[in-house]
């Protein structure tokens, strides 16, 4: 089972965010954080808010039954895209003016379980009846 957490009009550029993204793609949870505590990039921050999110959202879906700690939750997707941009001009000499670009981003992670649910043991057992009884019928 998986989650989302999405952070959208992060004012950061997606650029600067991408390079802390890459950092935790893939890894488990616990490391991902662990990472983005001791980072210094200022995405870091963000980043560990969309991740914490993440985790409280596998946990909701599961009406909190179960805690995430004990099925070795793993980033299974994490990337950042381009959102708006805000422009703005700011003055030059000989009374030209400069074009000033404020980048922001939307930031998607995806969580999931590494260790499978007893109830998704509970569906592959019975899948597993339905097609014995379908295949000993031919």
């Amino acid at each position: 089972m998986e989650a989302v957490a999405k952070l959208k009009n992060c004012p950061l550029s997606a650029r600067k965010m991408r390079l802390v993204v890459d950092l935790i793609r893939g890894k488990r949870v616990a490391d991902a954080l662990d990472i983005l505590r001791y980072s210094k990039q200022e995405a870091s921050v963000w980043l560990e808010k969309v991740v914490l999110s993440a985790i409280a959202n596998w946990e909701y879906k599961l009406n909190g039954a179960e805690s995430a700690d004990d099925y070795d939750l793993v980033i299974k997707t994490a990337f950042s895209d381009e959102a708006g941009m805000l422009k703005r001009f700011r003055p030059a000499p000989h009374g030209r003016a400069h074009r000033i670009r404020k980048r922001s981003n939307h930031v998607t992670i995806i969580v999931e379980n590494t260790v499978p649910l007893p109830s998704e043991e509970v569906e592959e057992e019975e899948y597993e009846e339905v097609v014995e009884e379908t295949s000993g019928e031919e």
